[in-house]
């Protein structure tokens, strides 16, 4: 049972913990999430690879990663466009050259209810960056995560808007409605997660993924004020009974369950599973709740169907 909850912080979940030594990649740590996940990382000890696609923005970004830095710790960045599969290619080239491996990558980065668009390779945006980027990212450096290393999935809440659909993944038959092709791209990187835990598990390393929580930061850039509106009428809707309402929460509450599930949590416990508010998170199969894991998105075969598909539309095949 997990000692910490939805309250608890970065730091909470970290104290007393010595990341001394370890080696930690992080995508998207140019804003929010990615940028509190890299600071309590180094500030622990930690060595960490910030991975963003805009270099100078970055940069800036991440002055108080660079402040928190302890003794014998680093940080460094690199440039990677998860909308761009020659981008991440190029990324993985340069760290496989490089060899030094990772105990944990943590495959943060995103983008949420984006208008209708496509990548650089013709996939549509959010199931394009979020999962086939994340997806080809990862597996091309997964010789690098070390036995007894683990990868962390930032997935959502939203995954219970929608389920993969690996018969029109980029919409070319489906209407397109934004937060359902965002709730398709969630379970994508839970699916994911499933399946390189069953493939790696032998070897000692294992994935999970998780929900940071409801957080006001540069994810949400698309959302007008009645999409937001609308958002959380529907979560307070479908929170129990005499619950108190729906709270957005801060960034370092936001980033506690990713370092949680990487460093915290015994792996045996989240390996394939979703967590949420530090803890691992129960099935739910009503539609009108949105705590807990759609039984959709941790299903075996999904994930095994899921991975398939993703093979077959970036034209890379990982063992």
């Amino acid at each position: 049972m997990s000692a910490f909850n939805a309250k608890s912080t970065t730091d909470d979940v970290l104290s007393g913990v010595d990341l001394t030594g370890k080696r930690v990649l992080v995508t998207g740590a140019s804003a929010g999430l990615g940028v509190e996940t890299a600071r309590a990382l180094v500030a622990h000890g930690a060595s960490v690879v910030g991975a963003a696609r805009d270099l100078g923005k970055a940069r800036d970004a991440t002055a108080s990663v660079r402040a928190a830095v302890k003794p014998g710790a680093t940080f460094d960045l690199i440039e990677l466009d998860l909308a761009s599969l020659k981008s991440i290619r190029a990324a993985t080239d340069k760290l496989v050259k490089d060899g030094r491996p990772f105990d944990v990558v943590i495959a943060n980065a995103g983008v949420m209810a984006t208008p209708k668009g496509t990548t650089a390779d013709g996939f549509e945006t959010q199931f394009g960056t979020n999962h086939l980027g994340h997806f080809v990212f990862v597996n091309r450096i997964a010789s690098l995560i070390k036995p007894g290393g683990r990868l962390v999935n930032l997935s959502s809440a939203g995954h219970h808007r929608a389920d993969v659909d690996l018969d029109d993944p980029n919409f070319e038959r489906t209407p397109y409605v934004e937060f359902t092709a965002y709730g398709r791209s969630k379970t994508a990187n839970i699916l994911f997660a499933v399946e390189f835990d069953r493939r790696h598990r032998a070897k000692g390393v294992r994935a999970t993924a998780v929900h940071p929580g409801g957080i006001q930061t540069e994810l949400g850039r698309h959302l007008t004020p009645e999409m937001i509106q609308q958002m959380l009428a529907a979560i307070n809707q479908g929170r129990p009974a005499g619950a108190p309402a729906f709270e957005f929460k801060t960034i370092p509450q936001g980033a506690a369950t990713t370092v949680w599930a990487g460093f915290v949590a015994a792996a045996d416990a989240v390996g394939g599973r979703y967590c949420e508010d530090c803890h691992v998170a129960e099935t739910n199969q009503n539609p009108a709740v949105r705590d807990g894991v759609r039984p959709y998105a941790i299903d075996p075969e999904r994930a095994k169907a899921l991975w398939a598909k993703s093979e077959e539309m970036v034209g890379e095949k990982f063992a």
